[in-house]
């Protein structure tokens, strides 16, 4: 018996097996203007033919200034529902769930995409825009300072109703789960994060401060998605720098907060709020005791999903069956192997995991 591939219940959702693709920017948005594409289709659709329980598109804009790139996929508009229902009818059709990933780049966005270099594009030339973040100084990235703008109250308002309307349209769409995206230094991290937000008003300071606009975020969309809906967050569970900085106790603390939201797992990343917040160390497993740790310490029931240069079917094995982690996301090798669930299943001698049809005789040999 495999523990990876048994199945997993949040809530009214029954997941085939504890196997998620990781969200991946894809930056392949033709029209730049957030539509899906048969790029999207056949990227997302092939990883459901190769046997992962959950397929998450990659961060998906809330609002137009919250992409990274100009050709991010986004929901800030109804007109986004239709091309997206086009890839979560097919993720459905092969038995896996179709999840998204909600997110706001806040100032690390109006930047051409990483194929093309690293540059800023300018608000004023075509395809950028003034960013927003949570104040208008100390960008701390290594690439040219964009045009940006601090959040009043009011802006901070419209982000959580984007927020709360993207999840919206995401059901609409056909999406299954909902995931917030609060992690890697954009812009619900850099309100976490004392690294980045400096503020002195009621979203600053201390840790209810800090915190307070990712837990209204995650109100807004529990609210505005169907109780039987999972929602997700994925944060990074320490900036890895000297405090004061976001800290594993920290993550802890929100997790037990985020639970009493009525999330139902917490996706447990690191990192990313500048280009010096990364471990020594990032090899196999590397952030698996940060899972752990929430998954431990949290006094709060609530699941957890590990990442982290998991590659081998074992490894993935080990983390459900020595009760690390309750979902296993796998980016990279998911890249490299769109049929990695498909292989780790008979690799694991899972014999309830057959693949589709057409391939089943090639799975089996």
């Amino acid at each position: 018996m495999s523990h990876l591939f048994t199945e997993f219940s949040l809530g009214e959702t029954t997941v085939p097996n504890r196997l998620m693709v990781s969200p991946m920017c894809q930056y392949s948005c033709d029209d730049r203007d957030g539509h899906a594409t048969d790029w999207h289709q056949v990227h997302l659709g092939s990883r459901a033919v190769g046997g992962a329980g959950i397929v998450m598109t990659e961060a998906t804009a809330v609002e137009a200034r919250g992409r990274i790139s100009p050709e991010d996929l986004g929901i800030w508009d109804d007109d986004h529902v239709d091309s997206l229902r086009r890839v979560t009818r097919f993720i459905s059709s092969q038995g896996s769930i179709p999840a998204i990933q909600l997110a706001h780049a806040g100032w690390k966005g109006s930047t051409v995409r990483p194929r093309d270099g690293h540059d800023t594009i300018p608000a004023d030339e075509d395809g950028g825009w003034t960013v927003v973040g949570p104040t208008a100084d100390s960008f701390p990235y290594d690439r040219p300072e964009p045009a940006l703008e601090r959040l009043d109250s009011d802006g901070l308002d419209e982000v959580i109703d984007a927020f709360g309307r993207a999840a919206e349209r995401a059901v609409e769409a056909g999406f299954e789960i909902v995931e917030i995206h609060a992690a890697h230094g954009y812009l619900l991290h850099q309100f976490l994060s004392p690294v980045t937000n400096t503020r002195e008003d009621d979203y600053g300071g201390d840790f209810e401060g800090r915190t307070r606009l990712t837990r209204e975020v995650t109100a807004a969309v529990r609210e505005r998605v169907p109780e039987s809906v999972p929602v997700f967050v994925r944060i990074s569970a320490t900036d890895w720098l000297p405090e004061p900085s976001w800290t594993v106790e920290q993550s802890v603390r929100l997790t037990d907060r985020l639970a009493e939201l009525g999330v139902d797992l917490v996706d447990v990343s690191s990192g990313g709020i500048n280009p010096d917040s990364y471990p020594d160390y990032q090899g196999p497993n590397y952030q698996l005791p940060l899972a752990e740790r929430l998954k431990d310490e949290t006094e709060t029931e609530v699941a957890v999903g590990a990442v982290g240069k998991i590659t081998t079917p074992e490894q993935a094995e080990a983390v459900v069956a020595n009760d690390r982690a309750d979902l296993v996301i796998v980016g990279r090798e998911h890249l490299q192997d769109p049929y990695f669930g498909l292989r780790a299943a008979a690799e694991l001698g899972a014999e309830e995991v057959t693949g589709p049809p057409q391939y089943r005789g090639l799975v089996q040999e």
